[in-house]
């Protein structure tokens, strides 16, 4: 089971990859507006709901995160948000590699 550091280093390995074949890339954000902030604010009732019912899924934390990462106009902001669905993706391939070592 590969723990945060393995998993970062796993990352930065993509990076490089992607890097190598895409070059440095600077794309503008695209992000904000009322359709993303309305889609953002149903993720986060639909996990609300589903944490409540027990039944929340990696799936359901991670789009709440990228919906508000779609959200937000403000580049500070953009940025924590961003950082939190790395957070959620890096803890979802844990807890598969913690699957994959219990069975």
């Amino acid at each position: 089971m590969a723990d945060a550091e393995e998993i970062a280093v796993e990352v930065l390995r993509e990076r490089d990859r992607q890097d190598s074949k895409w070059g440095e890339q600077n794309h503008p954000d695209g992000t904000g507006g009322d359709r993303a902030i309305r889609q953002a604010e149903w993720a986060k009732q639909r996990t609300d709901l589903r944490a409540e019912e027990g039944t929340v899924t990696w799936l359901v934390i991670l789009r709440e995160e990228v919906l508000e990462a779609f959200a937000e106009s403000d580049p500070t902001k953009l940025r924590d948000e961003l950082i939190q669905v790395a957070a959620v993706a890096q803890q979802w391939v844990q807890a598969i590699d913690r699957r994959s070592a219990d069975s």
